[in-house]
């Protein structure tokens, strides 16, 4: 029997512009299907001028929450009344709590996601391990360095084009008493984890030209690109004997808390789930 709506549904969306391209709302529909629940995930285009307005209309429909994607991260920030910590050292929120009060909440799941993501798909390893090295210095390399380090991260490595930018985000880093360090190339002899948070590879853009030689096997790439699924950087990692860890994870477990706080239940990811969100995802590069 197909699921219906009642006058009790728990309404939640995603808050982008665009937001055409997601698969979070196919995401959260399959999980609302799991569990029975009286409940739907919407997208919801908004446009930057009318973000805060938005948001506030949101509380006033009695929605639960909402994810946050590009370009309202930031602006999410300023819009809530509480923010965790992990959010406010990030400085952007993915994931907006709408308390019975009318008090919003931020939080940015994006590094959590990370984590579980190497969890899942890279079981042996702990970032405890070793030295990472992060390729890229914008929203993602700030979720993922700061999820790192939370982790016991024992050192970082901040590779970007723009050295001013991974200096910046170096220092805020250290301010942590945190070992980070800026570097023209990566230094992968001894890097337990190399991490791409930058565009390349992607559908479209050009591949990531990088030595993967230095890498000890049984060491870990991961890639936060998931489309397509096996980036270049990915396909070479496990032609050499490391360990490919793919962005569709990090994508699938980061919405996890948010559901969890809007509908009640802490939903899995697992072999079914990711066919069904990635059935029109490429496998590799055109």
């Amino acid at each position: 029997m197909p699921r219906t709506l009642s006058g009790k549904t728990r309404m939640a969306g995603l808050l982008g512009w665009p937001v055409s391209h997601s698969r979070s709302p196919r995401m959260h529909g399959i999980w609302l299907a799991r569990h029975g629940i009286d409940g739907a995930y919407v997208p919801l285009p908004v446009a930057p001028d009318r973000f805060s307005g938005t948001v506030r209309a949101l509380v006033d429909l009695g929605f639960r929450g909402a994810n946050v994607t590009i370009p309202h991260k930031e602006a999410a920030l300023t819009a809530c009344d509480m923010v965790e910590d992990e959010a406010r050292r990030i400085g952007a929120v993915n994931t907006l709590v709408f308390h019975e009060d009318g008090r919003i909440e931020g939080w940015n799941t994006d590094g959590w996601g990370f984590i579980e993501s190497l969890r899942e798909q890279a079981p042996a390893f702990h970032v405890k391990q070793g030295p990472a090295v992060i390729l890229g210095a914008g929203g993602g390399a700030r979720a993922v360095a700061h999820a790192l380090l939370s982790a016991g991260c024992p050192s970082l490595t901040l590779v970007n084009r723009s050295p001013a930018r991974a200096e910046a985000l170096a220092q805020e880093l250290a301010a942590r008493g945190a070992r980070v360090n800026v570097a023209v190339r990566p230094p992968l002899e001894g890097a337990a984890l190399l991490v791409n948070t930058t565009s390349a590879g992607m559908q479209g853009q050009p591949a990531l030209e990088i030595d993967l030689s230095p890498m000890s096997p049984g060491s870990v790439v991961a890639d936060i690109v998931y489309v397509p699924l096996e980036t270049p950087l990915l396909a070479a990692a496990r032609a050499r004997g490391l360990v490919g860890v793919d962005g569709l994870g990090m994508l699938l477990h980061q919405g996890r808390r948010g559901f969890q706080a809007w509908f009640g239940a802490m939903p899995e990811v697992d072999a079914e789930l990711r066919g069904m969100v990635a059935a029109d995802i490429p496998r590799h590069a055109k």
